[in-house]
């Protein structure tokens, strides 16, 4: 009983907390059926439980807007269009699968607008992201990029038990940042 008053006040807290933060928006790439690959929906699905708020267990809709304030954003991959969307936004948490080239099991990193060449035909990244909507609306919200190392990359749509539990920190975290009003 006393876990489940205390899932209550926290709920009470964020429902609170989300009446005063920016306009902000928590965008989710990757692919949900290449296990770990899909970390990001998992951490989406998380963060919106986190807020007692629904999310659905599909990737159906493109934004989902679960709050006035906080919305949500899935695809398997960043592209230009997008931006033309994102343009309202004063905050912006991309959030991914990394494969173990970033030092940390968990990266978390400030994102600047800078355009960048890939050598893949289809990745952008959310630096260039952030350059399109700068140059492209003159907009420049906050932006941080959340990395979760993934481990297993089989088909399969469960997340990997090293991956889920980082998954759980990054929800944590993030949950975190949504809620301060502060800037970075």
């Amino acid at each position: 009983m006393v876990e489940n008053n205390q899932t209550s006040s926290k709920r009470v807290h964020y429902e609170h907390a989300l009446k005063k933060i920016p306009k902000t928006l928590i965008l989710g790439y990757g692919n949900p059926d290449r296990e770990d690959d899909g970390v990001a929906w998992h951490i989406l699905k998380g963060i919106a439980k986190q807020f007692g708020l629904f999310y659905p267990e599909t990737m159906e809709d493109e934004i989902i807007k679960v709050n006035t304030n906080l919305h949500f954003l899935f695809n398997l991959q960043l592209i230009p269009e997008m931006t033309y969307d994102m343009r309202n936004y004063a905050r912006i948490c991309f959030v991914d699968a990394h494969t173990g080239a970033l030092e940390d099991d968990l990266n978390w990193q400030i994102v600047e607008g800078l355009f960048q060449n890939s050598p893949l035909t289809h990745h952008m990244t959310p630096q260039t992201v952030m350059s399109i909507l700068d140059t492209a609306f003159n907009q420049k919200p906050e932006a941080i990029l959340v990395s979760v190392r993934g481990y297993q990359f089989g088909f399969e749509n469960q997340l990997s038990d090293h991956t889920q539990s980082l998954a759980n920190v990054a929800i944590e975290k993030i949950t975190a940042w949504i809620t301060r009003t502060e800037s970075t």
